[in-house]
């Protein structure tokens, strides 16, 4: 029997291939999705992801993934640096966490910097691009055989 894994996805990051593609790229979130369920596949886990622009969204699929999911990869986007109920969401949470920003946060303006979600998170992939993704794929398949 395969392990699901929870893939997040916050806020703007269904604009992903329009906005700004000078930092997040050309590349799609149903490009990204379409990858990392193929490589997912490839480590015997199969995949959920899902994307919401709403805070209380994601602390909802967080709080669900908690009776399915065996480990959550997250990209908050800018509610990294806000949101203390997601924090809060993800500490309740049993499995591993990683935790996967496209762009380098720490190379970009001092607000940033500091992210609520990396208190909890098991790893943190930040400015590999989407490839980052698939890197935090590899890493959860590696944490799950443990």
């Amino acid at each position: 029997m395969s392990k699901l894994v929870t893939l997040l996805n916050g806020p703007n990051l269904n604009l992903l291939g329009l906005r700004q593609p000078e930092i997040y790229g050309r590349e799609t979130l149903a490009d990204v999705i379409a990858r990392a369920t193929a490589l997912a596949g490839e480590f015997g886990l199969d995949l959920a992801a899902q994307q919401s622009n709403h805070e209380g969204q994601l602390v909802d699929w967080i709080q669900a993934a908690r009776s399915t999911s065996a480990g959550i990869i997250f990209n908050p986007g800018a509610y990294s640096h806000t949101s203390v109920a997601i924090l809060d969401a993800l500490n309740a949470f049993e499995g591993p966490v990683l935790e996967v920003h496209i762009s380098n946060i720490h190379k970009r303006e001092a607000f940033r910097h500091h992210s609520f979600v990396s208190r909890r998170a098991d790893g943190v992939i930040a400015g590999c691009g989407t490839e980052g993704y698939l890197l935090a794929l590899r890493r959860m398949a590696t944490l799950l055989q443990a």
